[in-house]
């Protein structure tokens, strides 16, 4: 792109407002999903049955989303994007299932967290299966990304302390391998460009419906009420508003704005942790966090130069 045909002065005074109203979007919608946490310990459901809620009430969202963006005639799958629609989804629940069974064993703050080390990845997925040239500010923004990442699970004072706990460790398992599933979905829809990302999301939320409605009809429903009230804001907030937010967003701003806001996302979740849950990140968790973002943002730059 030729980065000086947005130099005058008349493109730039329609492309701010534009920019700065995405960028509150997409700010809100990451705001919303950090408050993940709240509503995971107040439905006290189990992950597989919190992740079908989800899905379901997401599924009401995205319809709504779909519809009014006059983007129906696209959920219909053809041969070829058929089958990595359906993997991806499959892919996504996944990882919302794990982050669910991690948020059980860990603070929803710091599996948000350990979540964000998706971006890194990508870079590595894209090197061995698109072939993408990595470059050595990535190779360099991955290596220190993974120090971060060892800082931000608690490991160094959990074994200086030699308070290793099987569940805390599972938890942190269970995050790495959600935010390798994730990477994955990334990967795909990058063989996705003409599918719209509301329409992919609505796949996830259906597919995720149907293949775990057997669960809660075999290990019971939550108690109707509160819970139920709980659990649907999952669907409804976490994933119909908060995606269509963040969508709106991310349609007016660029790539490497996107990259850098998204840590609003995990920051919120923090500080949600905090201030309600009250469960408080060491200053060596909080330190490999901020390693973790500074790496994030060093490979993003590049990958926009």
């Amino acid at each position: 792109m030729n980065t000086n045909a947005s130099s005058s002065s008349r493109p730039a005074a329609h492309s701010e407002p534009r920019s700065a109203a995405g960028a509150w979007s997409f700010i809100l919608g990451c705001a919303l999903l950090g408050t993940i946490g709240v509503f995971l310990h107040e439905a006290k459901a189990d992950p597989l049955t919190a992740t079908w809620f989800r899905c379901a009430f997401g599924l009401l969202g995205m319809s709504a989303w779909v519809i009014s963006r006059g983007q129906t005639r696209l959920l219909r799958l053809t041969r070829g994007n058929g089958p990595w629609v359906l993997a991806a989804s499959m892919l996504m629940v996944l990882s919302w299932a794990l982050f669910f069974s991690a948020a059980e064993r860990i603070s929803a703050g710091v599996a948000i967290v350990l979540f964000h080390v998706q971006p890194m990845w990508v870079l590595l997925f894209a090197s061995l299966w698109l072939k993408e040239a990595i470059g050595a500010r990535r190779v360099i923004a991955v290596a220190f990304a993974m120090c971060g990442l060892v800082l931000a699970t608690g490991i160094v004072e959990h074994t200086a302390g030699g308070s290793l706990q099987p569940a805390y460790w599972m938890g942190v398992a269970a995050c790495l391998a959600g935010s390798l599933c994730m990477a994955c979905v990334t990967i795909i829809a990058r063989r996705l460009r003409d599918l719209p990302a509301g329409v992919l999301a609505w796949w996830q939320c259906a597919v995720g419906t149907l293949l775990l409605w057997i669960w809660p009809m075999q290990q019971g429903w939550p108690a109707w009420g509160t819970s139920w009230a709980w659990l649907a804001g999952l669907g409804l907030i976490h994933t119909g508003l908060a995606y269509t937010l963040m969508y709106i967003g991310m349609a007016r701003l660029d790539t490497a704005r996107v990259a850098v806001l998204q840590f609003v996302y995990p920051a919120v979740a923090i500080v949600i942790d905090w201030l309600v849950l009250d469960q408080r990140l060491s200053g060596v968790q909080m330190t490999g966090i901020a390693l973790m973002s500074v790496a994030i943002g060093f490979a993003q730059r590049g990958r926009k130069a």
